[in-house]
């Protein structure tokens, strides 16, 4: 029987990718998990403001600020997002901020 070639195959998935790169740094991961929390929190607000069918200006305007804020908070980047604030658009759009601490078991990047 002719020897069957095993390929290394290459991981197209980001997650795997920088979990590989990541390795057993736990600063390095700390840094990904914050930045994957980051990201989550923008998507949730933007989901929840185009759910509501409000504009960035008009949710800006709901809670008292400005529609360059909302894009800001909106921005998987965005480090500065406050409980406060959180609780200001869920007020605007009729729904409840709800938080929740999970074990630290789970990984944010696996």
């Amino acid at each position: 029987m002719p020897k069957t070639e095993q390929k290394s195959q290459k991981s197209t998935d980001a997650v795997k990718i920088l979990d590989r790169m990541i390795g057993d740094d736990s600063h390095l991961r700390q840094l990904a998990n914050e930045a994957v929390v980051n990201a989550e929190v923008a998507q949730l607000i933007y989901d929840v403001r185009t759910k509501a069918k409000f504009t960035q200006k008009q949710l800006a305007e709901l809670i008292g600020t400005t529609q360059s804020v909302i894009a800001r908070l909106e921005g998987a980047d965005y480090e500065g997002h406050s409980l406060s604030m959180l609780q200001r658009i869920a007020a605007a759009v009729n729904k409840r901020l709800e938080v929740r601490f999970v074990s630290a078991a789970r990984k944010a990047v696996a």
